[in-house]
């Protein structure tokens, strides 16, 4: 990471001055919008594309809305609940803003999206990824097992996301098998939480549903990331219909029965200590959304692990009560 430095960006590590909460401009999380990004820790950028979708489209406008709902996480970032950190004060994070598509040809998003991600990467950066349909997450693992490797995989959602594949449909439900068969991923350290759906396999992977989570809890559910993950350098990956559609109705593909956002966070808070190399949220289609729930749910998670970054930096951290 470009943290291990001499010298950081610091014109990336103040605060934005923006004003209002309600006005000013919207990058996640006011950072500064800039694809100068020497020096910076972690790079923002947003992955507009919905040509995979099977059914309701629309998640690309998916990183305005996540970026639109930052901004009282923003306001508040001199203490970040529930870290008590200023995450600027150690990262520099830049906003690149989006990656271009033609819409014309969606079936160049795959080469589209691995430059991107090369682009960013050969600059030592962590890459957080604002979609998009999930789909998008399959050239970011190609990329990113490029630099570090075939990665552990810790995937929430309510779909499994490998169904069959045959290596060129453009596909939100299939593309994590793709990754299995093209070696990204190790699939037996890999976990898939908040699942609802039928697979006739699971294809190696570690399976947590949604009611196995609601009864046997959070903590046990952090257990076993633990168990399955360990300290295997891993990619973060979260799909916004994992959540129960009463706190994510703005999402392409909901299902009754998710996680509430309280349990999702209480999952992904205590993953401050794994090896997390880079995360994407993806699925958040704001036509559906009310009163903006599904975005903040998207920008309070994306914000988390840029918290989790910044302590992980420092060495030091202190569970949140």
């Amino acid at each position: 990471m470009a943290n291990q430095q001499t010298h950081v960006r610091q014109d990336l590590l103040t605060t934005q001055d923006a004003g209002m909460t309600y006005g000013g401009q919207l990058s996640f999380l006011r950072r500064k919008y800039t694809q100068d990004i020497a020096g910076a820790d972690v790079v923002v950028s947003g992955l507009p594309f919905d040509a995979a979708t099977t059914f309701r489209p629309g998640t690309r406008l998916g990183p305005q809305a996540i970026r639109a709902a930052s901004v009282q996480l923003a306001e508040i970032s001199d203490s970040a609940f529930p870290y008590n950190i200023n995450p600027f004060e150690t990262l520099a994070v830049a906003d690149y803003g989006d990656c271009y598509f033609d819409s014309g040809y969606p079936e160049h998003a795959v080469d589209v999206i691995l430059e991107h991600a090369r682009k960013l990467l050969q600059q030592d950066v962590t890459m957080l990824t604002l979609g998009g349909d999930h789909f998008i997450t399959y050239p970011l693992l190609k990329a990113h097992a490029e630099k570090f490797g075939p990665l552990a995989l810790i995937h929430f959602d309510a779909h499994v996301d490998t169904w069959p594949d045959d290596g060129q449909r453009l596909d939100h439900g299939s593309m994590f098998l793709r990754a299995k068969n093209e070696g990204l991923i190790d699939t037996s350290r890999s976990i898939q939480l908040g699942i609802r759906s039928f697979s006739d396999s699971d294809h190696g992977f570690t399976v947590l549903t949604a009611p196995w989570i609601q009864e046997h809890g959070s903590a046990q559910a952090v257990s076993e990331i633990r168990r399955v993950v360990g300290d295997h350098q891993a990619y973060l990956t979260f799909d916004i219909d994992c959540l129960d559609p009463a706190f994510a109705p703005g999402t392409g593909t909901p299902v009754a029965g998710g996680l509430s956002s309280s349990e999702a966070l209480a999952i992904t808070r205590a993953l401050v200590d794994f090896n997390i190399i880079a995360m994407d949220v993806v699925e958040v289609a704001p036509a559906y959304d009310h009163a903006e729930i599904t975005a903040i749910a998207a920008a309070t998670l994306a914000h988390d692990f840029i918290c989790q970054l910044a302590i992980r930096k420092n060495s030091r951290y202190s569970a949140p009560d």
